[in-house]
């Protein structure tokens, strides 16, 4: 489904990533992880050309993301998309927000569009939010909301950029949850996360990122059993002995 290979990427003369390659198959978690600074969400974000890159190539479901003649915003309706900031429009009500990408850019009907939604709302445990602004929400309402709002555009793939990052420690687990039903629904997701709980729950793979390189990429159980590389080691002995 998503195919990175040899990707580099560089801002002015500092090099982000260097020389990344893995791919994604269909209905497979990735979890994403390494220390701040080490290049994951730029990762994800040249997935759906958030993010240009230099070198290297990335085909999502057959389409090449660097290729000029690519029709970016059509290759990123069918990718969903979740921040750590939750990025609703703060000015449109919950229903708007989950109905305007759908009307817009998929061209659906409005009523079409809102009853999709609505169901999509129901789905993340917030019906009863529909009228309410992004404002009356808490953070964690709002990252499930951005799941819904993502979800009603039928995507082939999710990426999850730190979504609970910006969460109080109580709300983390309402968003994991609807994450984690995804990944037994069979979504195809990428997820950027410093959750080791969710990632040994719920990650096929484990990918670890430092200085900008992969320098980990393989399954759950062998990463958190036995990490080859020595920089992996010293994370996860830092992260998980608490």
């Amino acid at each position: 489904m998503i195919s990175i290979d040899n990707v580099s990427k560089w801002y002015g003369d500092f090099q982000v990533l260097t020389d990344c390659t893995t791919a994604v198959a269909k209905g497979e978690v990735v979890v994403v992880c390494g220390p701040s600074g080490s290049g994951k969400s730029t990762l994800i974000k040249c997935v759906n050309a958030l993010e240009p890159f230099q070198k290297g190539s990335i085909i999502v479901d057959g389409i090449s993301v660097g290729d000029p003649k690519t029709d970016l915003p059509k290759l990123r309706s069918r990718v969903g998309m979740v921040f750590q900031h939750f990025e609703l429009f703060p000015h449109l009500s919950i229903t708007d927000n989950l109905t305007i990408a759908q009307v817009k850019v998929l061209g659906r009907q409005p009523d079409e569009a809102r009853d999709k939604g609505l169901k999509l709302l129901d789905r993340v445990g917030l019906a009863a939010h529909a009228a309410k602004y992004p404002g009356q929400l808490s953070g964690g309402q709002q990252q499930r909301v951005a799941i819904a709002r993502a979800l009603a555009m039928d995507p082939i793939a999710m990426l999850f950029d730190e979504p609970t990052s910006a969460l109080d420690p109580e709300m983390i687990n309402e968003v994991l949850d609807v994450m984690t039903q995804l990944a037994h629904e069979g979504m195809t997701m990428m997820c950027v996360t410093h959750e080791m709980g969710f990632a040994r729950r719920v990650a096929d793979r484990v990918i670890f990122m430092d200085r900008g390189m992969i320098i980990e990429d393989c399954a759950k159980d062998d990463f958190f059993g036995s990490p080859r590389s020595e920089r992996a080691q010293q994370f996860l002995s830092k992260i998980l002995q608490h």
